[in-house]
């Protein structure tokens, strides 16, 4: 039996086939899917802003993608996945209110985006997919038996990656 093991906000998770994974309401936040198609593992993680730098004293490793991803893999890793054959997709990092300016401080969702590719490339991780900016939100679901990213919008309707 399939379980859909949901990931709420500045939260991670690990799953194993068949579950599948999935997190809500992504806007400037990012989803994170990183899987291991050959252990049939898959881990979510659902970043809210790009570095703990940001934190004021905040200790949720999860809502950071500069901590965020770290302890994705480590989980992942503990789990048995193999980190050389793991792969990313991304979605989410919209712009979801328009500001007057272009101060790149409000720019929060491109910022986040930026930050978690960062964090795959010192990993080594390849992304090889994303869903990413717009002005509109997203839901997303991992398969761990087939690796395939399920991207909802209600403007757009379904996506697979």
């Amino acid at each position: 039996m399939t379980n859909v093991i949901k990931v709420s906000m500045a939260d991670l998770k690990v799953a194993c086939a068949p579950d599948r994974i999935m997190t809500v309401g992504l806007g400037s936040c990012v989803g994170v899917a990183i899987y291991d198609l050959s252990k049939q593992i898959a881990g979510l993680a659902h970043v809210m802003l790009p570095s703990k730098d940001l934190s004021r004293g905040d200790t949720n490793m999860a809502k950071y993608a500069d901590t965020a991803i770290p302890l994705l893999i480590e989980k992942m890793v503990s789990c048995g996945g193999n980190r050389r054959k793991f792969q990313a997709k991304l979605a989410g990092g919209a712009q979801m209110f328009s500001f007057q300016g272009s101060n790149p401080v409000m720019k929060i969702g491109e910022r986040n985006v930026e930050a978690c590719k960062l964090q795959l490339k010192r990993f080594n991780i390849p992304i090889v997919a994303e869903d990413t900016g717009g002005n509109y939100g997203r839901t997303i679901e991992l398969d761990t038996l087939t690796g395939v990213l399920m991207v909802r919008t209600a403007s757009k309707g379904i996506k697979k990656l």
